[in-house]
């Protein structure tokens, strides 16, 4: 008779299961009379204070920035620190949730081209999304739209990103953030993913929250 055996969860399995609590949507509302448009993206908790790190372009110009939380409960969100050059911002709520889970940090100079990569985000809208992939590549460059700076010091991923990716955590197997997205390469003006998209490393966009260098 042959025992029954229980497969392993998955990596991926277990690295939403710890990067869950920590993720944030990040809605954002424009004046429409200066040319604003809404939108959202996506955010880590990264501290014991509740700041949550996310792209700078996803609440550049906001009217107002509502955060949702895995729990359920909103708050208002204020930009408490930028780094332009990195597209990175860093956010603080009016109200923490109850329970405040802080994602676990990596390193992303333990990296290595093929490692897995898992990007957890609300693309679309579509709320608490994952895709995986691994990482393509280092040191890459990407120009954004509208004439911002270009971005330097990249790590180039085919996991999947989409509009509402942005700002969320780049992961490696263990559910540590090593990156957060800010962007995808597209020929096109399509905002449709083609297989390139890019991460600021940790290393660099927890600066702006005073993390130290990993």
């Amino acid at each position: 008779m042959l025992a029954s055996v229980t497969p392993a969860p998955s990596y991926s399995s277990q690295v939403y299961r710890v990067i869950r609590p920590s993720l944030v949507l990040i809605q954002v509302t424009r004046n429409s009379r200066s040319g604003g448009r809404d939108g959202l993206g996506s955010g880590v908790i990264i501290n014991n204070q509740g700041d949550v790190l996310t792209s700078l372009h996803v609440v550049e110009g906001a009217e107002t920035i509502l955060l949702t939380f895995a729990d359920g409960s909103q708050s208002r969100g204020h930009v408490i620190n930028e780094q332009p050059e990195h597209d990175i911002a860093v956010l603080q709520a009016e109200t923490l949730p109850e329970v405040l889970i802080p994602a676990v940090i990596g390193s992303a100079n333990a990296l290595r081209i093929g490692d897995e990569a898992f990007v957890v985000g609300h693309p679309l809208g579509l709320y608490g999304s994952m895709s995986a992939g691994i990482i393509s590549g280092f040191d890459r460059s990407f120009q954004p739209r509208d004439d911002k700076p270009r971005l330097e010091g990249l790590i180039q991923i085919d996991a999947a990103v989409n509009p509402g990716n942005s700002g969320g955590p780049l992961l490696n197997r263990y559910g540590h953030v090593v990156g957060i997205v800010t962007g995808l390469a597209n020929p096109t003006d399509q905002d449709v993913f083609i297989g390139i998209g890019f991460a600021v490393p940790i290393g660099v966009a927890g600066g702006a929250a005073g993390l130290p260098p990993y």
